[in-house]
This record gives structure tokens, C-alpha cells and sequence, in this order.
């Protein structure tokens, strides 16, 4: 089934629980559009992070389990996802979300070692709970970091702010 991952670790290093503002179906559909999006875009580290390292440039691949798979979240697996999710939404949505660095001296681009996470969302009335597991990598982005572009993300689709975060546990 799309979104689904049949091997979702049962331990995670984070989770971030989240109000929302908008049906489950909406926060859904902007949240297979954010992801997607990311696919495309490149960020200096430093404008989304921390920097542990200087003039580092930092890209997004992105993926929706299928069963016991990630397809690559293109604009036809997107499609796909927005129209089962208009007929029924979700109750949950996990992804794979691939952190790729590069270092840039002059014109040169030099790749480093990549992040893997597995990410889960879980929607409920009015929240949304996220559960990331950090498969590999060396983490020059926080799991905090991560959430925090995602959500803002998410909050610059809406002239209302679709989410709000709550305390961790």
C-alpha cells in the first residue's frame, strides 16, 4: 500500500507532536507537495542549520513507502499519492528522506557522506505526531533541524499556519 513501510524501525531517535489547523486531507496533500518540492531545491547548510560545516550546500531526495520500498517522489508518484489521498487520507504517511552535502570550494563540488532517515507522520484530529529514525549518515543536520524545515515548509503554503508544535516527549 503507498505510503506505508512494512519495516518501520520500532526504535526512533525523535518525536515531534504538532497541532494543526487544517483537516488531515489538506495537511496531507500540502505535505506530499512540500516533500516533492524539496526534490528539486538546494540550500546553503547554513541557512537551515547549524553549520558544522563551512560553505557546505545540502539537497533533498525524498521518497513514499510502498510496502517493503521507497519510490522516489516525483511528480507521477506525487500524483499518485494526491489522488488516493482526495479519496480517503491517510492515517499514516512514511517516507524516506535523503540528506545529500556537498562542499564547495571555488566552482568545485566535493560530496560527503549522506543522511538517511526514515521519517513516519501519524494524523490524528487536529495533530500530527512524526517519528524519525536515522538509518545512516553523519548527522551534520539535526533531527530537529529536519523537522523544523519541514514544518516551516509546510507553514509558508497556507496564509494560516497549518502547524504548531508541541512539547516533545
Amino acid at each position: 500500500m503507498l505510503g506505508a513501510y512494512n519495516n518501520f524501525p520500532e526504535t526512533v531517535h525523535r518525536i515531534e507532536n504538532y497541532a494543526t489547523s487544517v483537516s488531515n486531507r489538506k495537511l496531507q496533500q500540502a505535505l506530499t507537495e512540500t516533500l516533492q518540492k524539496l526534490n528539486n531545491e538546494t540550500f546553503d547548510l547554513e541557512t537551515i542549520a547549524d553549520p558544522s560545516i563551512p560553505q557546505c550546500k545540502v539537497s533533498f531526495e525524498t521518497g513514499i513507502a510502498e510496502a517493503d520500498n521507497f519510490n522516489y517522489l516525483d511528480t507521477e508518484e506525487a500524483g499518485k499519492l494526491l489522488r488516493i489521498i482526495q479519496k480517503e487520507p491517510l492515517q499514516t504517511m512514511d517516507c524516506l528522506f535523503v540528506i545529500r552535502y556537498h562542499k564547495m570550494l571555488k566552482e568545485k563540488k566535493t560530496p560527503l557522506r549522506f543522511d538517511y532517515y526514515i521519517l513516519r507522520f501519524t494524523f490524528n484530529e487536529n495533530s500530527m505526531n512524526t517519528q524519525i529514525f536515522h538509518e545512516r549518515g553523519p548527522r551534520y543536520m539535526t533531527l530537529q533541524d529536519i523537522m523544523n524545515l519541514i514544518a516551516a515548509k509546510l507553514n509558508e503554503k497556507s496564509t494560516k499556519k497549518m502547524l504548531k508544535a508541541l512539547n516533545s516527549p
